[in-house]
């Protein structure tokens, strides 16, 4: 169990990674309607506006969670609703190492405690529940007060979906021991392929002590356009009034053209809906792809199962790397950057260890270089043909076995 404290400088970002991107063009349909609400001047309620707030209780109704919109809340992201929502819990933090980038400085900006429990390499985003039991403990009895446990089912880096077995004893653990979780399923639309994967919700198992959390950045809508839902259970009305307090502060409302569009995509017409499917392939192809392409350089990954990135572990190159004057995440994520030409996040950005060389490939990159390629990847009922694909497939490969 790593600590990361409520220093004197507390969320310090330097240059943070971007969440993974699709890198495909905006949908025509939600263009649309973004464009026909751009002369609205007045700025929407705080928790977005009613008719945003009642597609997300249907979005969230219609994966087996019942909601109304007064259970919803919408803001400018899902930084801010993160922020809001340790804001409204006493006490200290925990979370699964790695996790996504920008849960641990949240955390620090409240100059609360954050506490990283290990997780399995199955479970992905899901702390293993005896290390949980464990680090509550410890966390205890050096005084400290547990009260929050950030998790991710489909998760931010490691792309892998925690099998609902290991979800279920996870989260009756943390009940147990009194931790109110905060579930972020932004990634829980990318599933790779559903039918194998299959995708549990905590709130499924613990509908009363479970705050939902989705950026709709993730599958529905461009990353260009900050919108995200919260979905809180019926007996933390309390808490909710909070987290809007909180939004109302720190200005976090969204944009009326992006409310409306966001509204759109969460009723998931017809052309949302396959576009996000097809999307979901498509990356899944990728992402396949390229973990053939490292391990067979000797790297290690986990096959992904979800998003649009793969979390590498070069320990294996360590010598390579090391001739190449690497010897952390810190170097590694300034080589791979340089030498891939796109941004590549090390672990130490995930609350992984400086001296382990991970590290987070984004797959957007591989389905082509422009808006025009990309498009043509979308649709293409053989992706990995196409020679652009090809072309950044062969270059990543051979990126990896040099490194032997």
């Amino acid at each position: 169990m790593d600590r990361s404290p409520p220093d004197d400088d507390p969320g310090t970002v330097r240059h943070a990674p971007p969440a993974p991107e699709s890198g495909l063009p905006v949908l025509p349909e939600l263009r649309a309607v973004a464009a026909a609400a751009a002369d609205r001047a007045m700025a929407g309620p705080p928790g977005g506006p009613p008719e945003l707030r009642a597609a997300a209780a249907g979005y969230w109704t219609r994966r087996g969670l019942r909601t109304t919109a007064t259970d919803s809340v919408a803001a400018h992201g899902t930084p801010a609703l993160l922020c809001a929502l340790i804001a409204a819990h006493d006490g200290d933090v925990l979370m699964p190492r790695p996790s996504p980038a920008w849960w641990t400085p949240q955390a620090r900006l409240l100059r609360r405690a954050a506490y990283h429990v290990p997780a399995s390499e199955e479970s992905g985003g899901v702390p293993d529940p005896y290390a949980l039991l464990e680090a509550v403990r410890r966390v205890r009895a050096e005084g400290g007060a547990p009260k929050l446990l950030l998790l991710s089912v489909a998760d931010d880096p490691t792309a892998a979906v925690a099998p609902p077995e290991l979800v279920r004893e996870a989260c009756e653990a943390a009940v147990a021991e009194g931790l109110h979780i905060v579930s972020d399923e932004t990634w829980r639309d990318t599933l790779h392929d559903p039918h194998q994967s299959v995708l549990v919700s905590p709130a499924e198992m613990c509908p009363d002590q479970v705050t939902v959390v989705a950026d709709l950045a993730g599958a529905l809508l461009p990353s260009a356009w900050p919108a995200a839902i919260a979905r809180f259970p019926a007996a933390e009305r309390a808490r909710r009034e909070r987290v809007l307090d909180v939004l109302t502060v720190l200005g976090a409302g969204i944009a009326e053209p992006v409310a409306a569009a966001a509204a759109t995509a969460l009723d998931e017409p017809p052309p949302v809906v396959e576009r996000a499917e097809r999307a979901a392939a498509l990356h899944g192809q990728l992402a396949q792809a390229a973990h053939l392409a490292v391990t067979a350089s000797g790297a290690r990954a986990r096959p992904p199962q979800a998003g649009r990135h793969l979390y590498v572990d070069l320990g294996p190159l360590r010598a390579g790397l090391a001739a190449r004057g690497v010897s952390d995440s810190m170097e590694l994520e300034e080589y791979l950057t340089a030498r891939l030409g796109t941004p590549v996040p090390g672990g130490h950005r995930f609350g992984d260890e400086l001296g382990a060389l991970r590290a987070r490939l984004p797959t957007a990159p591989l389905a082509g270089p422009g808006p025009k390629e990309r498009e043509e990847s979308l649709t293409s009922p053989a992706p990995l043909e196409l020679p652009h694909v090809a072309a950044a497939l062969s270059a990543l490969g051979t990126a990896f076995d040099e490194l032997r």
